[in-house]
């Protein structure tokens, strides 16, 4: 069973090793990271979860969509609220006294129960991409229609979440929960435990990735991005793949936001909005999409420098984040994958000529 995930691994025997060898330094981070940084990294490798079922969608089947931070954001909210009500406990939310409530709403019930909570956290952002993805596919609506499209759900569903402050604690959003099963979420070994739970989802994500784009329904989803007229010359529905694809996209995208939630302690509707959406496609533009090993780096890697800079320079993320958007579009279109790639193509062409001239010379 293990040798067959392990054939998911791209590359030779070689390059698994080498890949066995990053995970086996992932889990030693614990060892060498500050309880802070760890927590950090640990945030990081969550939105790298979402990245990765972006580029499924993106990279394989050139869907470009703009309102992932909504799925993102429904995940994220899904399990606030459960941390909310256990914070509250036999009271309703502060937020909803505040706002004259009395009695802790009917939908707010469900979550009250963990592995609820967890459930609908991944089903609910799934089933709106999936109701989302059968109307505009099946309609043939994509390209530029379709991402104009998902940027509009965003400005509904954040509108939604601002306006009914009673219910989802408005601009303020959720926070107020320190602790999951009585472990306070500041211990060092709570710390550890969620970096393990969400490197592991991470792995999980990227191998269910892999095994979906290796796959039949990967190759005709491939296929419908280079040439969707084709595909249906061939007998298949175009539409069928795309849906699939993005409705497990918007799954992955709320276990994102359950483990973000778990890190950050806060969930606003600020977080699920146009610009943090149009972010998440920067990280997998950055590290080269239709790779999915780009996706993660390009996620780690942008948001690494994004907290970086932030703390020596709060005014200048926007530039930076301009710039690299206009750097990757004009200078590396494939990404850091891609430019990675070239120079290893150009050092092996290098090192196959001189080996040649001293085979030559021999």
């Amino acid at each position: 069973m293990i040798m067959n995930w392990m054939k998911l691994i791209p590359g030779s025997r070689t390059r698994r090793i080498v890949w066995a060898v990053l995970i086996l330094l992932l889990c030693m981070a614990p060892l060498f990271m500050t309880p802070f940084r760890l927590g950090l990294f640990t945030k990081f490798i969550a939105l790298a979860i979402l990245a990765v079922g972006l580029d499924l969608i993106w990279g394989y089947g050139g869907i470009l969509s703009l309102g992932h931070g909504v799925f993102f954001g429904l995940g994220a909210y899904a399990i606030a609220m459960y941390l909310k009500l256990e914070a509250s406990g036999s009271s309703i939310p502060d937020f909803m006294s505040w706002s004259g409530i009395n009695a802790l709403p009917f939908f707010w019930e469900p979550f009250r129960y963990f592995p609820v909570a967890f459930l609908l956290g991944i089903l609910i952002p799934a089933a709106l991409a999936l109701i989302l993805g059968y109307f505009t596919f099946r309609n043939r609506i994509v390209g530029v229609y379709f991402t104009i499209l998902t940027q509009a759900l965003v400005m509904i569903v954040v509108t939604l979440f601002v306006g009914k402050q009673e219910w989802t604690g408005g601009t303020n959003g959720l926070t107020g929960y320190r602790d999951i099963f009585g472990f306070a979420f500041q211990d060092s070994g709570t710390k550890i435990a969620l970096y393990f739970i969400t490197l592991a989802a991470l792995i999980i994500a990227y191998l269910l990735c892999r095994y979906i784009v290796n796959s039949r329904a990967g190759q005709v989803l491939e296929a419908s991005r280079d040439g969707e007229n084709r595909v249906r010359f061939l007998g298949y529905d175009p539409s069928r793949f795309k849906t699939f694809a993005f409705t497990v996209s918007g799954a992955l995208a709320g276990l994102s936001g359950m483990l973000f939630v778990l890190q950050v302690g806060i969930i606003s509707p600020s977080m699920m909005g146009i610009v943090p959406s149009i972010e998440m496609v920067l990280w997998v533009a950055l590290g080269g999409r239709g790779t999915l090993i780009g996706a993660i780096i390009g996620a780690v890697v942008l948001n690494a420098a994004k907290t970086g800079i932030s703390e020596a320079y709060p005014e200048g993320w926007l530039l930076v984040l301009g710039g690299l958007f206009v750097a990757v579009v004009v200078l590396m279109p494939s990404g850091l994958t891609g430019l990675w790639n070239r120079i290893v193509r150009i050092f092996y062409r290098q090192g196959g000529s001189e080996h040649a001239v001293i085979r030559k010379e021999g």
